[in-house]
C-alpha cells in the first residue's frame, strides 16, 4: 500500500514529467532533462528549503542568547524552557520548522533519484505513462552529445564529489560551525558531524555517482550547485533580519 502510493503520488507523476521534458527537448537530450527536471522540483520544493536554511541560520545567530539562558537559569529548566520558547516568539523562529520541511522534501528528492537510478532511458517504461504523456521520438543518452548518461562517468562522479563539498563548505561556514569555546562533547560531536559533511559526504556521492549513471551524477551537481546558490541567497539577510528582532 505505501508503496503504491508514493509510486501513484511521487514516482509517477517525475518519471512522466522526465519523459516530457525528453519529448520536448531538441534531439531528446536526456542529460539536459535531468538538470531541467531536478531544477524544477527544487523550485517547487524552494520554499520548503529557504524555511529550512532560515531557520537554521536564525537558530545560530540566537545561540548567544541561548547560551546566555542557559547560564542564567542553571538548574531551572522549566524557567528555562520558558524564557527560550519565548525568545524564540519574538524572533518569530520555529525550530521544529526546518525538521518538518525536511520530512516533506524526502518522498520527491528519493522518488527523483530513483527514477533515475531504476528507469534506462534506452527503453521507455510506457506502462508508467498517463495518457497524456507525449512518447520521445528521439532519444539520445549523450548529455550534449559527449557524455553518456546511461554508462559511467568519471568526469560527472568527480563533479559530483566536487560541488558536494561546495555545498557543504558554504553550510559548515554559515550554520553548523562548532559554537562556544570549541570543547566539550557537542563541540566534538559538531566538529566531528562537520568533518563527515565537508569530506566524507563528497566522496561517498562521488562514488555513487560513479557506480550508478551520469544521470545520477548530473542529478547530484544540479541539486548541489542549486543547494549552493540558496545558501548564499539565504545568508545575505537572515543574520541581519533576526539580530533586529532579537
Amino acid at each position: 500500500m505505501i508503496s503504491a502510493f508514493f509510486h501513484a503520488v511521487f514516482y509517477n507523476p517525475i518519471y512522466n514529467a522526465l519523459v516530457a521534458l525528453v519529448a520536448f527537448i531538441p534531439k531528446g537530450d536526456v542529460g539536459v532533462a535531468v538538470i531541467l527536471i531536478t531544477i524544477i522540483i527544487r523550485l517547487i520544493l524552494l520554499p520548503f528549503s529557504l524555511s529550512a536554511v532560515r531557520t537554521q541560520r536564525a537558530m545560530k545567530v540566537l545561540e548567544p542568547k541561548l547560551k546566555e539562558l542557559k547560564e542564567k537559569h542553571k538548574g531551572d529548566k522549566e524557567k528555562e524552557a520558558i524564557e527560550t520558547l519565548a525568545l524564540y516568539k519574538d524572533a518569530k523562529v520555529n525550530p521544529f520548522a526546518s525538521i518538518l520541511t525536511v520530512f516533506i522534501q524526502i518522498p520527491v528528492l528519493l522518488a527523483l533519484y530513483w527514477v533515475f537510478c531504476y528507469e534506462p532511458f534506452s527503453v521507455i517504461n510506457t506502462a508508467r505513462l498517463y495518457a497524456i504523456t507525449p512518447i520521445p521520438h528521439t532519444i539520445s543518452l549523450e548529455f550534449l552529445g559527449i557524455i553518456s548518461v546511461a554508462g559511467k562517468s568519471i568526469l560527472l562522479a568527480i563533479l559530483a564529489g566536487v560541488t558536494q563539498f561546495l555545498q557543504a563548505h558554504f553550510a559548515l561556514s554559515g550554520t553548523m560551525k562548532p559554537s562556544g569555546d570549541g570543547s566539550g562533547m557537542q563541540a566534538g560531536f559538531q566538529q566531528m558531524m562537520g568533518m563527515q559533511l565537508k569530506y566524507v559526504f563528497p566522496f561517498l556521492i562521488a562514488v555513487i555517482s560513479y557506480t550508478t549513471s551520469g544521470a545520477v551524477a548530473l542529478y547530484f551537481i544540479t541539486t548541489n550547485i542549486v543547494g549552493t546558490l540558496q545558501e548564499l541567497y539565504v545568508r545575505r539577510g537572515v543574520k541581519e533580519g533576526v539580530s533586529e528582532k532579537v
